[in-house]
């Protein structure tokens, strides 16, 4: 493969997507069952937004594995994988209101955007200014979520 960058700082470039790749599956598992689970007074609304949110994810998930794949590697694709590499943690409580879904899920992309920063310089020192591209494409999806979640939290 000759893109401009050498395949030790692809494989590199790859292991913090593979990161990123998992905390966006966990993200979006997480965002699902809080669309299946949500209870209250508000519950149409909030399992409306929970459903917005997730579909919102996938089509970030499958671009993550793409990228991987376009820089000559094999995508983690499995849940075991997924859990092995993710930081971000799955939930596995179900009598959560809907305000604490809510923190949960603003700590989850704010935690992601943290990464995306990080991972975009690196990506520059590496050599590679698509996936820094790419990354910050994610990372304005990402705020956009937080600050609607954010606002839900508002007093």
């Amino acid at each position: 493969m000759n893109i401009g960058i050498s395949e030790k700082n692809r494989k590199e470039i790859c292991k913090r997507l593979a990161v990123l790749l998992a905390n966006e599956y966990v993200l979006y598992t997480k965002t699902l069952n809080y669309h299946w689970n949500v209870e209250g007074r508000q519950f149409h609304d909030f399992h409306a937004f929970f459903k917005e949110q997730y579909e919102q994810l996938f089509p970030i998930i499958d671009d993550v594995a793409e990228r991987i794949r376009s820089l000559g590697i094999k995508s983690i694709s499995t849940l075991h994988d997924f859990l092995k590499h993710a930081a971000l943690k799955e939930d596995t409580k179900y009598e959560l209101t809907d305000l604490a879904m809510i923190k949960n899920l603003l700590q989850d992309h704010e935690a992601i955007i943290e990464q995306l920063r990080e991972d975009q310089q690196i990506v520059m020192d590496l050599g590679d200014q698509g996936t820094n591209n790419f990354l910050v494409g994610l990372m304005e999806i990402h705020e956009k979520r937080a600050w609607m979640l954010r606002a839900h939290l508002a007093k």
